[in-house]
């Protein structure tokens, strides 16, 4: 860990109990499913990284993976957590109800990109957590990736708060603004789900001059 981080982050929720979600749909022909740990080669590859142990430790940790395939090859993948889950450039854990979901650690792989194929993979996924029981789901980017931002209004989701973040060496500051649409209870349940009991909270702003030694979902995905 560094001396300093500095992030600003939005976090977007879909109710699953208000409405009927349309789905989006891809620009090309693709398949949609989950992929399960006997299938990891492939999610390896796409993911970018040297080893299979991540991922299957994510697998083993109850974690599920998602992906849009094109012509057979894995082309969009995101991750979903139904438990507490590290969030690593805010450097804090989002915390679920039991009927929450949390989605995170998507891309599109550079080739099949422009193609609708995240916005897709969020819906299909948002249709999968529905007939699991879930009612309410989060995802969230950095205020720079407007592609992702682009995907979660597509899939039917909407802004709920923006998190400013900043840290030099133990002091944290963190800014938490309600977005101007979104209803006063979401705005409560993201900071339920954000707001860490050793933070100091004053209006908007949240402080600790230490934070927890180490994210428990944290460490479960560096092992």
């Amino acid at each position: 860990m560094g001396a300093w981080a500095f992030e600003r982050g939005s976090l977007w929720t879909i109710e699953l109990t208000e409405r009927a979600v349309v789905p989006a749909w891809p620009r090309v022909a693709a398949s949609l499913g989950e992929v399960h740990r006997e299938n990891v080669g492939p999610l390896t590859a796409a993911m970018g990284v040297s080893s299979s142990d991540p991922i299957l430790r994510r697998f083993a940790t109850g974690r599920r993976c998602f992906a849009a395939r094109v012509s057979d090859q894995l082309a969009a993948y995101g991750w979903v957590s139904q438990a507490a889950e590290c969030i690593g450039e805010q450097e804090r854990e989002i915390r679920l109800q039991l009927d929450e979901a949390y989605i995170w650690d998507c891309a599109t792989l550079p080739a099949y990109r422009r193609q609708r194929l995240y916005s897709a993979l969020l819906s299909y996924i948002v249709a999968q957590l529905r007939g699991d029981g879930a009612r309410r789901i989060w995802i969230g980017s950095s205020l720079d990736n407007r592609p992702s931002l682009q995907g979660f209004a597509n899939a039917g989701f909407r802004p709920v708060v923006t998190l400013i973040y900043m840290r030099l060496f133990s002091l944290r500051c963190s800014w938490f603004i309600g977005h101007p649409t979104a209803p006063a209870e979401l705005v409560g349940a993201a900071r339920r789900a954000l707001v860490a009991d050793h933070e100091r909270v004053i209006g908007p702003a949240l402080f600790s001059l230490s934070g927890p030694a180490r994210l428990a979902s944290c460490a479960q995905l560096e092992g």
